[in-house]
C-alpha cells in the first residue's frame, strides 16, 4: 500500500490514473484536501486534471480544501465550470467569495444559469448569517403528495441535492407548510398523505439575515440536522445544514480568539500568511495599544513628585496594574461568551454592573489581604525593608488592590456592552485592550489612595 500521508507522492502518481485513483479509493475527501493544500497550486491543479470526476467534486466540495481558489486560476473555465456547478450552493459562493473579481468574470460565463442564479441569491449575504451560508439545494414536496409519491421523487433527485436530511412540505404558492424528516417518511404506509406524516407544528425556521451564530444555537437546542432559511413570503430559500453551521461557527470561533489576543482575524491560515500580510495585522493594534500605554506614562510623570518622595510605592506599581489589568481581562471574558451565548443582552448592563462591583470589591479584597500579609511579613522576617511606614504602605497597597481590581472587573464587563451598543464586534474588547484601559486608571487609584493615606508622613 502506498504511503498516502507523504502528499508529494499524489503529485508524482498524477502520471498514473489509475494508480492514482487507487491509492485515493480508501482515501476520505478531507484527507486528499488536506494532501492537496500542502501542495503548490500548479501540483495540485495537475493532481485535480486526473482525479475522477466525482472525488475532484467531493474534494472541492470540502472546507477543509484550503487552496481551491488558486487552483482554479490553474484550470481552465470549461473544466472548472462542471465542477462548480456539481459542487453544493453554499460551497460555490463560499469559492466566489474567496475568488478576485476578475477570476469570478472568467468563470461566470462558462456556468450555467442556475447555477448563476444562486450564485446571485446567495452572494448577496454576508458569510456570518443565514442566508450567506445556506444551500439552495434543499428536498420539497406539495403538500397534495403521499408517501410513495415522495419516495420516488427522492429517489430520482437524491444524488443532485447536497443532502436529505428532511422533505419540506409546501403548499400552493411555495410557502413552508410542514416538515418531516426521512425516518418519519419511511415508517409509515405509502398511501399517507404526507402533510398527515409527522407531529404537526409550526416548523423552526430562520430568516436570511438571522445571524450564524443564532442559527447554531438553534439548531442546537432543538436537535436539528437543518433548519431552513424563509423570506418575508413563507418561501424557501435554502436550508442552513448542521455541518455548514459547525465550520462556520470554527471559523467564527477562530476570529474571536485572534481579536482577544489584540489583532486583526487573519484571512488565511497561520503558515500561509505572506510576511507583510502578518505585519499588517498585527501592527495596527500594537500601535494603537502601545499609544495607550504612553498615558500611562504620562501618569507617571505626573505622580513624579510623589513617587520621589516615597520611592517604596514604585516597587507596587507592575503589581497594582497587573491585578487591574487581569481581573478586567477576566470579566471581559467571561461576558463576551454570555454574549455569544444570549446569557445576556443589551439590557442587562445594570444586572451585570451590579454582579461585578460587589465581586470586584470581595476578589480586591481578597488580593488585598494577600498584599498586606507579603509586605508585613517580610518587614517581619527582615527579607526587606519598607522603611519605618511599613505598615502605612501595606495599607496603601491594599487598600489600593480593592479599588484597581473593582474597577478592572467593572471596566472589563462594560467594555463588551458599549462595544456591541456602537455597533462592534465585543471580541473586540481584548485582552491587552482592556488591561492599556486599566493601567492608566490603576496608576491613578493607587496614588490617590496612597496620597489619602500617607499624607503628612512619607507624602
Amino acid at each position: 500500500m502506498i504511503e498516502t500521508s507523504r502528499p508529494e507522492l499524489l503529485y508524482l502518481l498524477a502520471g498514473d490514473p489509475a494508480e492514482l485513483a487507487e491509492t485515493l479509493s480508501e482515501m476520505r475527501p478531507a484527507d486528499v484536501a488536506d494532501a492537496l493544500n500542502q501542495l503548490s497550486p500548479e501540483a495540485a491543479a495537475a493532481v485535480i486534471k486526473v482525479l475522477p470526476f466525482d472525488v475532484v467534486v467531493r474534494v472541492f466540495d470540502d472546507p477543509e480544501f484550503e487552496h481551491r481558489h488558486e487552483v482554479f486560476d490553474k484550470i481552465d473555465a470549461d473544466t472548472a465550470a462542471p465542477i462548480i456547478e456539481a459542487m453544493s450552493g453554499d460551497q460555490q459562493a463560499d469559492l466566489f467569495r474567496e475568488l478576485t473579481e476578475t477570476e469570478q468574470q472568467r468563470l461566470l460565463p462558462s456556468l450555467d444559469s442556475s447555477t448563476r442564479q444562486s450564485l446571485s441569491l446567495l452572494l448577496k449575504y454576508s458569510p456570518k448569517v443565514a442566508g450567506g451560508i445556506m444551500t439552495t439545494e434543499f428536498a420539497s414536496v406539495p403538500a397534495n403528495w403521499n408517501a410513495a409519491q415522495t419516495l420516488a421523487y427522492l429517489a430520482q433527485v437524491g444524488d443532485a441535492k447536497e443532502t436529505i436530511y428532511a422533505i419540506y412540505i409546501m403548499d400552493e404558492q411555495r410557502r413552508l407548510v410542514h416538515v418531516i424528516s426521512l425516518r418519519e417518511l419511511v415508517m409509515v404506509d405509502s398511501e399517507t398523505p404526507i402533510v398527515d406524516i409527522g407531529v404537526r407544528r409550526t416548523p423552526i425556521t430562520v430568516t436570511p439575515q438571522t445571524s450564524r451564530e443564532d442559527v447554531a444555537r438553534l439548531i442546537s437546542k432543538y436537535d436539528l440536522l437543518a433548519v431552513p432559511v424563509l423570506d418575508e413570503g413563507g418561501h424557501v430559500l435554502g436550508i442552513v445544514t448542521v455541518d455548514d453551521v459547525i465550520d462556520a461557527m470554527v471559523r467564527e470561533t477562530t476570529e474571536d480568539v485572534q481579536k482577544l489576543g489584540g489583532m486583526e482575524a487573519l484571512d488565511e491560515p497561520y503558515m500561509d500568511m505572506g510576511f507583510f500580510s502578518m505585519i499588517k495585522k498585527r501592527a495596527g493594534w500594537l500601535c494603537a495599544l502601545f499609544l495607550g500605554e504612553m498615558l500611562t506614562a504620562t501618569a507617571m510623570g505626573y505622580f513624579e513628585g510623589e513617587i520621589s518622595k516615597a520611592v517604596v510605592l514604585a516597587l507596587f506599581i507592575p503589581l497594582i496594574i497587573s491585578s487591574g489589568g487581569n481581573s478586567g481581562s477576566q470579566a471581559t471574558s467571561l461576558i463576551i461568551r454570555a454574549m455569544a451565548l444570549r446569557e445576556v443582552t443589551l439590557r442587562d448592563w445594570w444586572r451585570v454592573a451590579s454582579r461585578e462591583l460587589p465581586s470586584g470589591i470581595a476578589l480586591g479584597a481578597i488580593l488585598g489581604v494577600i498584599g498586606i500579609t507579603r509586605i508585613l511579613l517580610w518587614q517581619t522576617l527582615g527579607w526587606y525593608d519598607y522603611g519605618v511606614y511599613h505598615v502605612l504602605v501595606a495599607l496603601t497597597v491594599g487598600c489600593a488592590l480593592v479599588g484597581v481590581v473593582t474597577f478592572g472587573s467593572l471596566a472589563g464587563s462594560m467594555l463588551p456592552f458599549v462595544l456591541r451598543r456602537l455597533g462592534f464586534d465585543p471580541a473586540s474588547a481584548s485582552a491587552p485592550f482592556v488591561a492599556t484601559l486599566v493601567d492608566v486608571t490603576g496608576l491613578v487609584i493607587y496614588f490617590t489612595v496612597a496620597f489619602v493615606i500617607m499624607r503628612g508622613t512619607l507624602l
